[in-house]
């Protein structure tokens, strides 16, 4: 796929919305920072959305990436039609960097069903509205998931409700300690978990 031809990339002030395909629901969405990688995508938000998706099922949820969040689909139809007008006599591959990074450029005009090899000046309407549509809504499909050994943060634990909030005691076994991932608390990415980590941590070696 197009994730390791732009490998490295990483997209600041983009909008992805996370679609779960079983319910046709939309389960995430958020503006941000994300990355391509080797193996697919990465970085705050997509770590962010993966909390979401539960149920690891290959193929189940679809990522759409907005690159251009700012934009409505007119106001950058307007602009790549600026962009190519300057560029009028170029190949469209070599007329997008002032709107796109380098290394999505091909990848774009390819899933816009456009030979990148295409003049500016014999792009059609329905090209540029195909091309707004892509930069608007590039979907992934997601198909696996990285190991539990490159987690950042992991769900599930002991319930909340059996532990004694001021002493991080259970509240089924006298003189046993909770605290950090062992509890069933996961939070976003941004030093969350580390904090509730840090807070238990003190609370508990404070009470032992």
């Amino acid at each position: 796929g197009y994730c390791s031809e732009a490998m490295g990339l990483s997209l600041r002030n983009c909008a992805i919305r996370v679609i779960d395909t079983k319910t046709q629901k939309q389960i995430y969405s958020d503006f941000g920072e994300m990355l391509f990688t080797h193996f697919g995508v990465s970085g705050p938000m997509i770590l962010s959305a993966s909390a979401h998706m539960r149920n690891m099922e290959s193929g189940r949820y679809e990522i759409y990436i907005d690159m251009k969040p700012a934009l409505d689909e007119q106001k950058l139809d307007e602009r790549i039609q600026r962009d190519l007008l300057d560029n009028c006599n170029k190949a469209i591959s070599n007329s997008l960097g002032m709107l796109l990074p380098r290394a999505i450029i091909n990848p774009v005009i390819r899933l816009s069903r456009i030979r990148p090899s295409t003049k500016c000046n014999q792009v059609t309407k329905e090209m540029r509205q195909s091309l707004v549509k892509t930069i608007k809504n590039m979907k992934l499909t997601v198909l696996n998931f990285c190991s539990i050994d490159e987690a950042i943060v992991t769900s599930g634990g002991v319930d909340c409700k059996e532990i004694n909030p001021k002493t991080m005691e259970s509240k089924l076994c006298k003189n046993l300690y909770f605290a950090g991932e062992v509890i069933d608390v996961d939070a976003y990415t941004g030093g969350f978990n580390l904090q509730i980590a840090f807070s238990t941590g003190h609370v508990a070696g404070k009470s032992v």
